[in-house]
């Protein structure tokens, strides 16, 4: 059953004991940011819940991170599926997308603000490392805009600097987000840009925004969702946004403006590109009652922004290699270590010697911003396991005869070890990197595993605690 907004998924989260409440008041221009680094570096993945922090200091809205990516485990409940059925609802979901329903009204009108009354400010923005982050950032929005001319709309995630109480900054990471594509489009008219920022909605739209899908994200959404997004008017613009959102911001990128912006702690786990990028004026606010301000916990991985990119991605990748190419791919996945970005690995079974190769050239052809590394293992292989991932590379391989660098490739976004100048900047919107492909699969019959047989395993498993092992 679909979850109506975010107030009702926080409620599944509380039942299932997977969402903890911080009383304490905290401090968003540090406190936050730390909190939230020590949750994912000390509570296993398994265990780790959403944080609601009810008390930021100077504000009256509480904070909400991790209630999407804290783990596989939340992100599946977030889509309302078993973890194991997570990229069979994606795939069905964008073969099987479901158009948005207008409505009149929605809670999000609950509170219109317009002219002074206009303060992004008033937001629990947090700065999300201290000493290094210019400004208060917002992580994790669904950006709207539309094309000029087709009329097509998208829906992205990119990060925003606050620069006024009226004026954001914000940042493409590379010259074929689609938003990008608009503005270039409406400049090239003497245009500005209408946009609106969604603020706390329905996880599937969350989810949706920032995974790499083809077609209209609200679409995509209602396929997740297995019932239409219910979306309303913005007060300024035609955009339509999600009817029970908690926050909007509406506004514009005005025409041919470029502002300092940046740099930002990014999901490489390093600080991410600054330079002149563009501006977002926003003209009005619209919220529901007591609203809920959400965000994407990034910065260094593990992290939820590498949660949420990499389980996205995967099923995005998988839906076209198995659907679409018909290869006989067992799993794909960008391992959040690489921010769910750069390292992908894929499971296939090698029905022929060049398949590996057709793996390797059909990811970088659906994405190619992704999958700095690629590497193909064979079918046995749980490419979700570092070490069994590692064991296939260490002994599957023959370096001068496996591993392929293809040069003059294109760049991971933000990727910090191409030079500066180089990186994702609109100035050099075509910023080369490499590419590395490593078929780690087996090429002739190979000895028989060095393992005990299963059944002796199961049975060790079965009398585990009379080993005295339980305390370490």
């Amino acid at each position: 059953m679909a979850y109506r907004d975010l107030r009702e998924y926080l409620s599944a989260l509380e039942m299932r004991g997977k969402l903890h409440h911080v009383e304490k008041e905290v401090d968003p221009n540090w406190e936050v940011a730390a909190v939230m680094r020590r949750v994912f570096q000390r509570i296993p993945s398994d265990q780790r819940p959403a944080i609601m922090f009810d008390r930021i200091a100077g504000h009256p809205i509480p904070l909400l991170a991790g209630a999407l990516g804290a783990s596989r485990a939340v992100y599946a409940l977030a889509l309302d599926t078993p973890v194991d059925q997570i990229a069979e609802k994606w795939s069905y979901a964008q073969t099987h997308p479901i158009p948005p329903v207008l409505v009149k009204w929605g809670p999000v009108k609950e509170n219109i603000l317009k002219g002074d009354q206009v303060d992004v400010s008033q937001l629990p923005l947090c700065v999300w490392t201290r000493g290094e982050d210019p400004a208060p950032y917002v992580i994790g929005p669904c950006v709207v805009s539309k094309d000029p001319e087709t009329g097509e709309r998208n829906t992205g995630t990119y990060r925003l600097m606050l620069k006024e109480k009226r004026r954001l900054g914000i940042y493409f990471s590379n010259t074929w987000r689609h938003m990008y594509t608009h503005v270039m489009k409406n400049e090239k008219q003497g245009k500005a840009t209408p946009c609106a920022v969604v603020l706390g909605c329905d996880p599937s739209l969350s989810l949706t925004s920032v995974a790499r899908v083809q077609g209209d994200e609200f679409g995509i959404a209602g396929g997740l969702r297995g019932t239409p997004l219910e979306v309303v008017k913005c007060e300024t613009s035609d955009l339509e946004v999600p009817a029970y959102a908690e926050i909007v911001l509406e506004g514009t990128v005005p025409c041919g403006v470029r502002e300092p912006e940046g740099p930002f702690g990014e999901y490489t786990g390093y600080m991410g590109t600054e330079g002149p990028s563009f501006v977002m004026d926003v003209t009005c606010i619209t919220h529901r009652h007591h609203p809920i301000y959400q965000v994407f916990f990034s910065q260094m991985p593990p992290s939820e922004s590498s949660c949420i990119h990499g389980t996205g991605r995967d099923v995005a990748f998988y839906k076209h290699m198995t659907r679409d190419l018909k290869l006989p791919v067992r799993d794909v996945h960008l391992l959040e270590a690489g921010g769910g970005a750069a390292f992908l690995a894929i499971s296939l079974r090698r029905d022929y010697p060049s398949l590996p190769h057709r793996a390797m050239w059909a990811a970088w052809a659906y994405e190619p911003s992704l999958s700095k590394f690629v590497v193909v293992v064979d079918e046995d292989i749980d490419v979700r396991d570092y070490f069994q991932l590692l064991w296939a590379m260490s002994w599957h391989v023959q370096p001068a005869e496996d591993i392929y660098i293809y040069r003059n490739a294109t760049a991971t976004a933000l990727d910090p070890s191409i030079a500066k100048e180089h990186r994702g900047q609109f100035e050099h919107p075509d910023g080369l990197s490499s590419k590395v492909g490593i078929d780690a699969t087996r090429k002739h019959k190979f000895p028989t595993r060095s393992i005990p047989p299963e059944e002796d395993l199961n049975k060790v498993d079965a009398h585990w605690s009379e080993y005295g092992f339980e305390s370490l």
